[in-house]
């Protein structure tokens, strides 16, 4: 019987870890997770570098030989983070290489204080393309009104990115005409378009998070007949984003970029852990079975492996075509949309500015010895 991961990839789907920390590479767990476990990808932002370093032990040798240095915080943890995500990146780069380009990538966040500079992170997203120097990264961008035109000029520039908080469809759209104008530019200014890679990641539980508190209010205020959309915004959000995605990659403008070796921009479903504990653990990996990528964090993948679950491709099956339209009458997306975007940058932000401040009382810590 297949596993569950091979199940999803006989869909022509892969699954990324969203995790990264130094043990994981040098104790072979990232190694045997690649081998044997079936993920095709590496992903990270700053809570997962923030938890791995002020969990663990695993960076003090790093930051003793580099504490007299002349190097501020970030310059340090940029030194972590960057020789972390070339590892993962040498770990995955038979994959990249068997692929053709499709899978092994590993990514690193632009600052998450950047998000609404859009020269800013242009410029640190450049810099931290050439300090990884390898062709299998990703440099993650998120999809804000100023990080849109950030990302058509990054791919106009031939650098991978992998555009991160999106929640809906309308914003996705936004980010697949950003990617394509910037294959455009690159191959009017003579570039290659068959070496630019990019992925959109489109937030799947947070959505349904969020949307379910509003029902919940509403139900609580009488209106029970919408208890039957509970749980049901993020799968019918994403369903109908993945067809926005076959229709946006089918017409003209991208198809002669496809004849000249452009590649699609993937969709990602990330935030895939289910948030309801009525809900089981791979319920949007199930439910979104047979689409491009998956990133899981360690939970829901072991859940995943552990679960013997053949999974069959339902990403085409749509739960009814009225659940957005009565979903809708209840919750104001557009501002829901720049609330969770909002959230979302704060939620990378909090880590990285506590990140920052361990890393600094760490190196005063050695330097007092």
């Amino acid at each position: 019987m297949d596993s569950p991961h091979v199940s999803v990839q006989k869909f022509g789907q892969s699954i990324w870890y969203d995790n990264i920390r130094r043990g994981l590479i040098t104790s072979g767990e990232l190694h045997d997770l690649v081998t044997h476990g079936g993920v095709l990808g590496v992903t990270s932002n700053p809570a997962i570098f923030e938890k791995a370093i002020a969990g663990s032990t695993d960076y003090d040798e790093t930051l003793l030989e580099l504490s007299k240095s002349n190097m501020s915080a970030q310059e340090l943890f940029e030194a972590f983070a960057i020789e972390d995500i070339r590892a993962a990146a040498d770990l995955l780069r038979p994959i990249y290489d068997r692929t053709g380009g499709d899978d092994g990538y590993a990514s690193l966040e632009v600052s998450p204080a950047l998000a609404h500079d859009t020269p800013g992170t242009i410029a640190e997203a450049k810099r931290l393309f050439a300090a990884l120097d390898r062709p299998n990264v990703m440099v993650k961008v998120p999809a804000t009104p100023e990080g849109i035109p950030a990302i058509r000029s990054l791919i106009g520039k031939a650098i991978n990115v992998n555009v991160t908080l999106i929640f809906s469809r309308d914003v996705y759209q936004q980010v697949a005409e950003a990617y394509i104008g910037g294959l455009e530019h690159l191959d009017k200014s003579g570039g290659d378009v068959s070496k630019v890679a990019s992925v959109a990641s489109f937030f799947v539980s947070r959505l349904d998070s969020a949307v379910d508190a509003l029902l919940e209010e509403s139900i609580r205020n009488g209106n029970k007949e919408i208890k039957q959309l509970l749980g049901k915004a993020a799968i019918a959000n994403a369903k109908l984003a993945y067809q926005d995605f076959k229709v946006i990659f089918g017409k003209s403008a991208f198809t002669a970029l496809k004849g000249k070796g452009a590649r699609t921009q993937r969709p990602l479903w990330a935030s895939t852990g289910a948030k309801n504990p009525d809900d089981p653990p791979w319920k949007y990996v199930e439910s979104l079975a047979g689409s491009d990528i998956q990133t899981n964090p360690p939970a829901i993948n072991q859940a995943v492996i552990e679960s013997d679950l053949v999974f069959q491709k339902q990403v085409d099956q749509f739960p009814g075509s009225t659940v957005l339209d009565e979903i809708d009458l209840e919750v104001d997306f557009q501002r829901l949309e720049r609330v969770l975007m909002d959230e979302g940058i704060q939620k990378f932000a909090a880590p990285q500015k506590a990140l920052l401040a361990l890393i600094a009382d760490k190196r005063s810590a050695i330097l007092a010895t």
